[in-house]
């Protein structure tokens, strides 16, 4: 495929340039092209693709995989047990190794398919003006100066200047975030004004959803602002989460502690015990081996597996398993509304009439609702103005409503004539039974210049209607009666300006009803016969109203110490309104895309944190905000549905795509897709996030004192002069057992209470904070204390070498199994029911350690590999009690930090 070259034309504003202006420039005319233009202009500008990014070899992607602190330590276990000769655990290492990197792989191949999203969006076809015939080509024939045709179901080949435009209503939402098609116009705009207002482009990759109209090509390929979206999007590396940053600065410090020990010990036995340094090579091998949490990658995997498992029950799907954990960590939600927040059904909340306001309950398409007034439910047949305006919106309209086979409504066309429609049906004017007692006779469609809806009926009786509906300001001019509750009278117009303000500065969208007791002058309905005469019925108030379940999951996110942000294409009028049912920026201004583009980058990091509404955001306004935020140091979740949201989905911590009403673009982008659209859900993900994370940190305080016990066992050995309690192959049985069996029981534990009234963790922190650090020190030296203490013990009494070493091997096993419980609440206590029952998967890990460590203790063949004896009754009570000091110890200490009031200020550290 051809590439752009590199002298593409330069931007310039065409939405400020006139229909002569444009020809001018991009010499061309109404005739179109002829083919010796196209031919030169193709040469010059290339084809009308998005060129594909270059991308990394398949071999270069898996190689990177391997560079990771965590697969170093890994495949450096795996070498050790490889020279002590131990196969199995080599293999066991190496696969996890393997699959680690063939899972990141797998993964980083899909979130490169965000592109190839994007590039499918292009049009396949366009009809053009060439030689003056018009003929469809290739879109991808499309070069500047091209006179193209656009109508009713056609997706946009290039970007256009619009000449000539008949009705025509573009769908941009996957490109602006505006919720409702865009009404076109050839005019020109201002130069500052945002996409969504620059009414006279049709940009590349949106949807005619009505009308007709002649544009001429002013961007192609990489020049189109769909174009720039995915110039923004390949350019954005991919951002790593804060557990693997955490988890690497983890390996650094802990392979530099291994080290550091393992010399120590080394010296220790050979310079100032004695040992051979032969023996104390294999002694400093087997505790580096058994330090080295080989463990950790493994329950990393199953703890976040599990994650993904519980997120896909509650609607959301995970795509990058670390997003899982990422969510917990998340200290800021910038949602989009249209469809996140809010439902994405536009909705009637208010009708007022001459002298009376009626308000109407229920949300989105579902026609179900009451009006009411001052609080009270209204018979709208006492109502004569309000029953006949309802009956107007539902005459006056091209829309249908339907129920589809999940049994919910659904529009069909306009979303703000489907409101009116529900309206109708909740008034008990169905559409099908007012259409059949009030015949539509002919209607003249709603153009932009006209900015009204006409259509001509007569009732029951035989009497001749004239209804319309459109902008307030149009249809005052159109009338010089109101209806009122006394029937018809003089337009008030002042009491109907300050209606129109009131409802408008509550974010409602305004619609005017009218009609006229007259049939047409002529054969058919034509303008001459909607220029005045008409009787004012009410304003509509129509809003896409917010989603209860979003208003509740805000108000978890506040108490959880998240801010939310809203990011829409929408009216900051609009925006506002709905921020303030979400309790999102209440008392704040909203800030809009254009003001963002005058803000520098210092501004725009300040203006991030004190601000939470910005309205007409464009794609490099939203992806600004998600930089800004993180370089304030914040965890960003970023939601979004169209092509507009990829780049900003991309660059945020963690990005969340809407399932039911996304672009393949933002799913492909994001880290994790909402089934149901729901902003409620990600509330839900964030409370699995904050689990996994708890749960790892529970695996690495269960893991370290093991290895931290062993090796002090050792060291103190050393320093009282006494052989080694603990042989090379018995460090690698102990680390064996309890990573393998007893360790895995921790990813299962469910969400602790309160954990959604905690307060994210601040980005940066440490994995083991100060605390954290004594916590394992403390353990360690509970463990050494019960090992070594019995193992001197023993052999001070006459106890053979063996019994002593299998007393102190069993010492440190049934240690971590009583550890393990203490291990289930950090903070919490265990010495109730929930702390022994709460999670059944401790009590089996335990039950299949139980076993190991009998066949450990009396199976002749482990007593031939690991020099180990049988124990007496006594000497397994001995056992138990060095169990039961650390079991006791730990708890107290959790006693003591809870009397002391610290658990809530080191629960966030």
């Amino acid at each position: 495929m051809r590439v752009r070259p590199t002298d593409a034309t330069p931007p310039r504003p065409w939405h400020t340039l006139s229909a002569e202006r444009i020809q001018e420039a991009l010499e061309c005319d109404l005739a179109g092209l002829d083919q010796a233009q196209v031919q030169q202009r193709r040469e010059r500008y290339g084809e009308n693709r998005l060129a594909p990014p270059r991308r990394r070899s398949a071999l270069r992607r898996l190689l990177l995989q391997f560079h990771n602190i965590l697969l170093y330590v890994m495949m450096a276990a795996a070498l050790v047990t490889a020279v002590l000769g131990y196969w199995v655990d080599t293999s066991v290492l190496f696969a996890a190794v393997l699959i680690n990197a063939v899972i990141g792989f797998i993964q980083e191949g899909k979130a490169e398919s965000a592109l190839e999203a994007i590039r499918g969006m292009l049009s396949p076809v366009a009809t053009v003006v060439r030689d003056g015939k018009r003929q469809q080509i290739d879109a991808s024939e499309l070069v500047p100066g091209d006179l193209v045709l656009l109508a009713s179901g056609d997706r946009v080949p290039a970007d256009l200047r619009l000449l000539t435009v008949k009705e025509l209503r573009v769908e941009e939402a996957a490109l602006t975030g505006e919720s409702l098609p865009v009404e076109k116009a050839p005019e020109v705009v201002s130069l500052d004004a945002p996409l969504g207002d620059r009414y006279g482009m049709a940009y590349s990759g949106t949807l005619v959803v009505y009308g007709q109209a002649s544009g001429v090509v002013v961007g192609t390929g990489a020049d189109t602002e769909l174009g720039k979206i995915n110039r923004m999007l390949g350019s954005i590396g991919q951002v790593t989460t804060p557990l693997l940053r955490q988890i690497d600065r983890f390996g650094r410090m802990l392979a530099f502690a291994i080290l550091a020990i393992g010399a120590v010990t080394f010296l220790l036995g050979t310079f100032w015990r004695g040992e051979t340094p032969a023996h104390m090579f294999m002694m400093v091998v087997a505790l580096v081996a058994s330090a080295i949490p080989e463990g950790l990658p493994a329950i990393m995997t199953i703890t976040l597996a599990l994650g993904v498992q519980r997120m896909a029950h509650r609607h959301a799907i995970i795509r990058r398993l670390p997003a899982v954990e990422t969510l917990g960590s998340v200290t800021v939600i910038c949602s989009d509304k249209t469809g996140t927040l809010t439902r994405n059904e536009m909705t009637v909340q208010r009708v007022v009439c001459a002298g009376q306001v009626f308000d109407v309950g229920g949300v989105g398409y579902a026609p179900e609702g009451d009006i009411s007034a001052d609080g009270q439910i209204v018979d709208i047949a006492r109502h004569p103005a309000l029953a006949l305006a309802i009956r107007a919106g539902v005459l006056c309209n091209d829309a249908r409503m339907r129920l589809d086979d999940d049994g919910q409504w659904q529009v069909e066309g306009d979303p703000t004539e489907g409101a009116l429609l529900v309206l109708g049906s909740k008034a008990g004017h169905d559409q099908d039974a007012c259409s059949a007692e009030w015949p539509r006779l002919d209607s003249i469609p709603f153009e932009s210049q006209h900015r009204f809806m006409a259509s001509s009926h007569h009732d029951e009786q035989g009497e001749p209607w004239i209804f319309v509906k459109g902008a307030p300001e149009r249809l005052l001019d159109m009338c010089s009666q109101q209806f009122g509750r006394d029937g018809e009278q003089p337009l008030d117009a002042d009491y109907w300006r300050r209606m129109a303000t009131d409802t408008a500065a509550q974010g409602l969208r305004l619609l005017a009803l009218a009609c006229k007791r007259a049939a047409p002058a002529g054969a058919t309905l034509s303008f001459d016969d909607t220029s005045a005469g008409f009787t004012l019925l009410a304003l509509v108030g129509i809003i896409d109203p917010p989603r209860d379940e979003a208003i509740a999951a805000v108000s978890d996110c506040h108490q959880a110490g998240i801010r939310v942000k809203m990011i829409t294409g929408d009216h900051a009028d609009t925006a506002r309104a709905i921020g303030a049912h979400l309790a999102i920026g209440v008392g704040k201004p909203a800030v809009t895309g254009a003001e963002l583009a005058l803000m520098d980058d210092a501004a725009l990091r300040r203006v991030v944190m004190e601000v939470d509404v910005f309205a007409r955001a464009n794609p490099e306004h939203k992806l600004r905000l998600v930089q800004a935020l993180q370089e304030n140091g914040q965890v960003v979740a970023m939601t979004g549905d169209g092509v507009n949201d990829a780049p900003a989905l991309k660059r945020s911590d963690v990005g969340v795509a809407m399932g039911l009403k996304g672009t393949e673009a933002a799913k492909e982008a994001a880290d994790m897709v909402l089934a149901d659209d729901n902003f409620a859900t990600i509330a839900s993900a964030v409370r699995e996030g904050r689990a996994v994370y708890d749960n790892l940190k529970k695996f690495i305080l269960f893991m370290l004192p093991t290895n931290g016990g062993e090796a002090l066992v050792v060291i103190a050995a050393l320093l009282v002069g006494l052989g080694l309690p603990l042989t090379p192959v018995q460090v690698l049985w102990i680390n064996m057992v309890t990573s393998s069996t007893l360790g895995l029981a921790l990813a299962f534990e469910p969400a602790e209470g309160g954990i959604m009234q905690r307060h994210p963790r601040a980005p940066g922190t440490a994995l083991l904070s100060g605390f954290f650090v004594w916590r394992v020190v403390m353990v360690s030296c509970l463990m050494m204390i019960g090992a070594f203490g019995l193992y001197y013990w023993e052999l001070a009494n006459g106890t053979g070498s063996e019994s002593a070493r299998t007393m102190a091997v069993n010492a440190v096993v049934v240690s971590e199994m009583f550890y393990l419980i203490n291990s289930r609440h950090i903070f919490a206590p265990v010495l109730n029911r929930e702390g022994f029952t709460g999670n059944p998967y401790v009590l089996l890990a335990i039950a299949a350690c139980i076993p190991l460590q009998l066949a450990f203790t009396y199976a002749p063949p482990m007593q031939n590999i690991f020099g180990s004896a049988g124990l007496s009754g006594q000497e397994w009570l001995k056992v138990l009690g060095a169990g039961v000091l650390v079991f006791v110890a730990a708890e107290l200490e959790k006693w003591v930090i809870r009397r002391s009031g610290l658990a809530a200020r080191l629960a966030g550290s």
